[in-house]
């Protein structure tokens, strides 16, 4: 039996147990320092505190000061932590994660380096080891339209495993799939990542169109459709500066998961408050009180340094992710207007 280790206990670390567990792995779920009240509750039996789940039978649990003992012959690694805390975790568990066979990523985000240039997560996390003179194994980029607790409850689930080695990406969706957690395989390593922050930062759009319906009365689907269509032209032009390929963004990184990500989760609910007339500073505060993390608030920024690094040809053509920005800045013109002038066709 294969040993996976999976970093951190949160929402979609835990809810990855399931079809793990089921598909034959023996699953350690390690918690950092910030995720022991999720592991108490699941000590004592109860639903995970973030699904709403009980954690699957049989899955060993570790703690902060375990993560040695945690990574001890583990044959994968998967990253599920915030983006924010890639690098640190990364460096604490370099020397576990190099004995592996493969590092899974499940974490969404950029990550700027000490010069401040916004890498993806698998190059950030290649220039750590690189910097610590450690050989990692090959990554595989884990994204689409998966909720963490419809797939804690065994829900049936489309996933996307992406390695630029596509022999590994094929074993591993061989490996992790069970009858309801479904795992295409993709190179397209670059593709996959840019999908998973920049759904988070559209996601943020979406809510708003839906906040505008709850604060005026009066549905804008129109408008959230024609944001929808806007974010994944913007994924997909943003990927192929970057390398990808454009069809990558119309499957389940960017289509299928900006549509999940766009009916509920942290993000849309930020962009919902929004578009009901919270300002956009004090609707964050709210949420970090109740500590949900809205990682696209962060993504869009860094996603705008990337644009002005790596490929400045489409600062202007990305009209959505600057009309996110502009928002999340604290405009002062109406929210509908801005999100609108980004998203409806130009008069020809």
């Amino acid at each position: 039996m294969s040993i996976i280790t999976i970093l951190g206990a949160g929402a979609m670390g835990s809810g990855l147990c399931t079809p793990l567990c089921k598909s034959g792995w023996e699953v350690r779920l390690w918690g950092t320092w910030l995720d022991d009240h999720l592991i108490d509750a699941c000590e004592a039996g109860k639903p995970h505190p973030r699904t709403k789940v009980p954690l699957a039978k049989g899955v060993k649990l570790y703690r902060s000061d375990e993560l040695n003992k945690a990574l001890e012959g583990a044959d994968v690694v998967v990253m599920s932590v915030a983006s924010v805390g890639v690098p640190k975790i990364t460096e604490m568990a370099l020397e576990g994660i190099s004995k592996g066979k493969a590092l899974w990523l499940t974490s969404k985000g950029f990550c700027p380096n000490q010069e401040g240039k916004i890498q993806l997560l698998p190059e950030a996390i290649r220039t750590i080891a690189r910097q610590k003179g450690v050989s990692i194994p090959p990554i595989v980029a884990i994204a689409g339209p998966v909720k963490a607790n419809e797939c804690a409850e065994g829900k049936p689930t489309a996933t996307i495993f992406g390695c630029k080695d596509i022999k590994v990406s094929q074993m591993y969706a061989r490996e992790a799939r069970t009858d309801v957690y479904c795992i295409e395989a993709t190179d397209d390593e670059t593709g996959v990542e840019i999908c998973a922050p920049m759904k988070n930062v559209y996601a943020i759009a979406l809510g708003i169109a839906d906040g505008l319906e709850e604060g005026t009365g009066f549905p804008h689907h129109n408008l959230k459709a024609a944001t929808f269509n806007r974010a994944i032209k913007e994924m997909s032009l943003l990927g192929q500066a970057l390398g990808a390929r454009m069809e990558t963004a119309f499957g389940l990184p960017g289509v299928g998961d900006l549509e999940v990500t766009g009916l509920s989760g942290r993000n849309k609910v930020y962009g919902v408050r929004i578009g009901r007339g919270e300002k956009a500073k004090e609707a964050l505060a709210e949420m970090d009180r109740l500590e949900q993390t809205v990682e696209g608030v962060p993504a869009a920024g860094l996603a705008a340094k990337l644009v002005e690094q790596s490929a400045p040809h489409l600062k202007e053509e990305l009209t959505l992710l600057k009309a996110v920005n502009e928002i999340l800045a604290g405009t002062d013109r109406p929210v509908v207007q801005v999100i609108s002038e980004a998203v409806l066709p130009k008069r020809p």
